[in-house]
């Protein structure tokens, strides 16, 4: 069993920066792929990020590109995702998530089997 707990969830102005983070635990005998969604009211989850736990590769949602960017501690088993230059439209629950260790840069939510509780991320214009 895989337990993620996320943190770093909060209310900032646009512009303004904040930097989420994922403590994995339960599986420490696999790398998985890491990804972090959101997803706003009224709407569907959407992948913003994903790196593979070995290789430190990434990949970004292209709203998010140049803006956002994802990391790991292997000391720490958790994944950051550091968010500058934020926009009212990046409001959304932010879910950390592992996926399948076979697929490689998984973006869609069903290539993920384990998920986080959520933060919520709130930015006024």
């Amino acid at each position: 069993q895989v337990q993620l707990v996320e943190s770093g969830g909060g209310l900032v102005q646009a512009g303004d920066s904040l930097r989420l983070s994922c403590a994995f635990s339960g599986r420490t005998f696999s790398t998985p792929p890491m990804g972090w969604f959101r997803q706003a009211p009224g709407k569907e989850r959407e992948f913003v990020a994903v790196i593979m736990w070995s290789s430190g590769r990434t990949s970004y949602a292209d709203s998010v590109k140049g803006r956002f960017t994802i990391s790991r501690d292997n000391a720490k088993s958790t994944v950051y995702l550091q968010m500058n230059s934020l926009k009212p439209e990046d409001t959304a629950v932010y879910y950390c998530a592992a996926g399948r260790e076979r697929i490689w840069l998984p973006s869609r939510p069903n290539e993920y089997d384990y998920w986080g509780q959520g933060t919520q991320v709130t930015v006024s214009s």
